[in-house]
């Protein structure tokens, strides 16, 4: 013997409505957080992951450029600095002296 109950059915029926209108608020939600999100990123004028590693790279290459020729530097004063070590004073033309 079944007995319907129509205020457990009414019940019923609320419940599954308050969690379809709950789920719909939520995805509301969930939306105008990621628009509000990405306004806020886009103001921020972040560049692209691409472009930040290209630039990084370029740095990286300028850095040890650099090292380079400060190497090349300091051989050629040492170089000029032993080559004016060696040189014998030159005499003076000057008749005065």
């Amino acid at each position: 013997m079944q007995t319907e109950n129509r205020f457990l059915d009414d019940l019923a029926k609320m419940m599954l409505n308050a969690a379809g209108a709950a789920q719909g608020v939520r995805g509301e939600i969930d939306m105008l957080l990621r628009q509000r999100l990405e306004r806020w990123l886009e103001s921020m004028n972040l560049v692209p992951r691409e472009e930040f590693d290209a630039v990084r790279a370029m740095a990286a290459e300028a850095r040890q450029e650099n090292l380079r020729l400060e190497a090349r530097i300091a051989a050629l004063e040492a170089k000029q600095g032993a080559a004016k070590k060696t040189a014998k004073p030159r005499k003076s033309s000057d008749p005065e002296k």
